[in-house]
């Protein structure tokens, strides 16, 4: 049994300071995004079925948007350079960066030695949600994505409809290898209109009814050629739980759009990540 010190409301009392003050951080040009995005044509889609995941690509330059179509309904977004499946989503710095919750104006950085922007977030019709008093908000980069092996672990048997199967399903048809190679290409998401946050007592992960209804959508800029992987999390809108049977499960719709010609001149890729790689050897 530890005593407190006799310093440790003093100690408690220290003021944090930010990690990363993002300041000098490359800004997007959101005037120019959201010129580009008055005229847009529309160049596909792909509607996510209940309890799977979807692939699906975006040129640099092109938008993509997702849509809940039919109920409330959250999904798990993994995103990779097109050209170079190595290059992928960071969550965690995404998160250090950013915070806990991302919404318009702020961006997916890719893993290292790139670390740049893959995806400017243009349009949240929930950034009115904001922080609740729970500590809940939406479209989070804490968790890690539902999955099988968490589902053995703490409930046995055999799930495969947890969104790190359905996205290693999706990705496995897209590549043409089996789900169980295509696996380690999958990494920890945006979790897109899920809304959570940490308990302030015990520090816990925690989810809650997502605030979603059709018609809300999460809307990006593809700031390089990008392949993304949606799945429609078997927890619905997360109210109860995931991997679940029995939640109530829709389809989620991912749209892509091209700009007007003309629309972005003078825009261009963000290059790698400028760090020269020599780590002091």
């Amino acid at each position: 049994m530890t005593r407190d010190p006799s310093d440790a409301q003093a100690r408690r009392a220290v003021p944090p300071v930010i990690c990363y003050p993002v300041e000098t951080l490359p800004q997007p040009d959101m005037a120019l995004y959201t010129a580009a995005r008055a005229d847009l044509r529309k160049t596909g889609e792909v509607l996510v079925p209940p309890r799977e995941a979807a692939t699906f690509e975006v040129p640099a330059g092109h938008f993509f948007r997702i849509t809940s179509v039919d109920g409330p309904q959250v999904g798990d977004l993994n995103l990779w350079n097109r050209n170079d499946l190595s290059e992928r989503f960071y969550s965690g710095k995404t998160r250090a960066l950013h915070g806990t919750h991302i919404t318009t104006g702020e961006r997916m950085w890719s893993s290292f030695p790139t670390l740049r922007a893959m995806a400017t977030l243009t349009h949240d019709t929930l950034g009115w949600y904001g922080i609740d008093e729970f500590g809940g908000s939406v479209h989070d980069v804490i968790g890690t994505r539902c999955d099988p092996y968490t589902h053995n672990l703490l409930k046995g048997g055999q799930y495969h409809h947890c969104c790190h199967s359905n996205l290693s399903r999706a990705v496995g048809d897209y590549m043409e290898m089996p789900p169980q190679d295509a696996e380690t290409h999958v990494h920890d998401v945006l979790n897109v209109f899920m809304c959570t946050g940490f308990t302030r007592d015990t520090g816990q992960y925690f989810m809650k009814a997502s605030p979603v209804r059709p018609g809300d959508y999460l809307e990006f800029f593809a700031e390089i050629d990008l392949l993304g992987a949606l799945s429609a999390c078997p927890g619905g809108d997360c109210s109860a739980e995931h991997s679940s049977d029995s939640a109530a499960c829709y389809p989620l719709l991912v749209e892509t759009f091209a700009p007007a010609d003309g629309a972005l001149d003078g825009w261009v890729p963000p290059p790698a990540n400028g760090y020269d790689r020599s780590h002091g050897a």
